[in-house]
C-alpha cells in the first residue's frame, strides 16, 4: 500500500508538511507519520513513492539508537503497541511508519553540516568563495571533501527554500551561547555519523538537524539522517569535479528536468518505474547502512 495522506478521525491534526502528518497526542506528545509522498522543486508530486515513508521512519530510529550517546531524541516509542488505545484503530496506518514523540519547541534554524561541496552549497562557493560567511580554500570541485567539516546553518525563506545564513545572523536572533551549542553538536553528531557511513561503503556527504528543547533540556527531533535530509554517495564510485549518483529523489528531479516540467502546480504524476526505481534507492541506503531491508 502506498500511503500519500493520512486519515485519523478524532484526533486533533497539528501540522501536515510536505511528507509528514502530525497529530496531537494530549498536550505533550505528538503523533508523526511518515507518508510516502515525494516532493520535487518545492511541490509535492502526484504520486507516491512505495515504502518511502517506512524507510524514513526505520532510518531515524536506527540513528535515534546510534546516536544515543552523543543527544537525547525525542522518541517516546515506535511501537503501536504503546501507543495511546485511541490510536490503535488506525495501526495500518501507523505500522512501521509513525513515531511518537515528546512536543518540543523547537530551534527556528536547520542546523546544517558539510563535509563534502555540494547543491547549494556548490553554487554559494562559486559565487563567493564562501558557504554561510565560512571561506573556503581556492580551487575546489564539486563534491571535493572539504578539509574539515564546517556548520552552515539555514533558515526557511517565505518561499519555503532553505536558506543559508551565518553564523552571526543565527546568534543574532537565537543568542550566541545557543548557536555554539548548535553548531558543536551538529558538527560531533555528523562525525559519528559520516565516521560509519564510511565504514559501510557510502559517503554521508551533508545533512541537516533540527532541535528543541523538552524541560529545559536540548534534544534532537524531527527525522535524522534519512535520504530526504542528507546526501548519501556510494563510497565506490565517488569521484569530485561533478555531480554523485545518491541514495536520494535526485533521481525524480532528473526525471522532471527530462520532462522538461514548468516546476509550476499542477505537479505531474511519476510513472511507475520511476517511483519503484526511487523506493528501491531509498531502500539500498537503509539497507546498506543498517544490514536491515524493508
Amino acid at each position: 500500500m502506498v500511503l500519500t495522506d493520512t486519515n485519523l478521525p478524532g484526533i486533533p491534526l497539528h501540522a501536515k508538511g510536505k511528507v509528514r502528518d502530525v497529530y496531537e497526542v494530549g498536550s505533550d506528545r505528538l503523533l508523526i507519520i511518515a507518508t510516502d509522498r515525494i516532493s520535487a522543486f518545492d511541490y509535492i508530486l502526484a504520486s507516491g513513492i512505495p515504502d518511502k515513508g517506512r524507510v524514513l521512519t526505520a532510518m531515524s530510529l536506527f540513528w535515534f539508537k546510534f546516536l544515543a550517546d552523543v543527544t537525547p531524541n525525542h522518541l517516546i516509542t515506535a511501537n503501536v503497541d504503546e501507543y495511546p488505545a485511541n490510536l490503535h484503530p488506525f495501526r495500518d496506518q501507523l505500522e512501521g511508519r509513525s513515531m511518537l514523540v515528546h512536543r518540543a519547541k523547537m530551534v527556528d534554524v536547520e542546523c546544517v553540516a558539510r563535509g563534502y561541496i555540494s547543491g547549494s552549497g556548490w553554487k554559494d562557493y562559486k559565487s563567493s568563495g564562501a558557504i554561510c560567511g565560512i571561506a573556503l580554500p581556492t580551487g575546489l570541485k564539486e563534491s571535493d571533501r572539504l578539509p574539515e567539516p564546517i556548520f552552515t546553518p539555514a533558515t526557511k525563506a517565505q518561499t519555503g527554500h532553505d536558506e543559508n545564513v551565518s553564523f552571526d545572523t543565527v546568534a543574532a536572533h537565537i543568542g550566541v551561547e545557543l548557536t555554539n551549542r548548535l553548531r558543536d553538536l551538529t558538527l560531533a553528531i555528523y562525525r559519528k555519523a559520516a565516521d560509519f557511513s564510511w565504514s559501510k561503503g557510502i559517503i554521508l556527504a551533508d545533512t541537516k538537524f533540527e532541535f528543541g528543547f523538552v524541560g529545559g533540556e536540548l534534544i534532537l527531533g524531527d527525522e535524522v539522517l534519512t535520504p530526504d535530509s542528507s546526501r548519501f554517495w556510494p563510497r565506490a564510485t565517488y569521484a569530485p569535479g561533478g555531480a554523485q549518483p545518491s541514495y536520494d529523489k535526485q533521481f525524480v528531479r532528473d526525471y522532471l528536468e527530462r520532462i522538461q516540467w514548468s516546476k509550476r502546480p499542477p505537479a505531474p504524476p511519476l510513472p511507475a518505474e520511476i517511483a519503484v526505481r526511487t523506493s528501491e534507492k531509498y531502500k539500498t541506503a537503509y539497507r546498506e547502512l543498517t544490514g536491515m531491508s524493508i
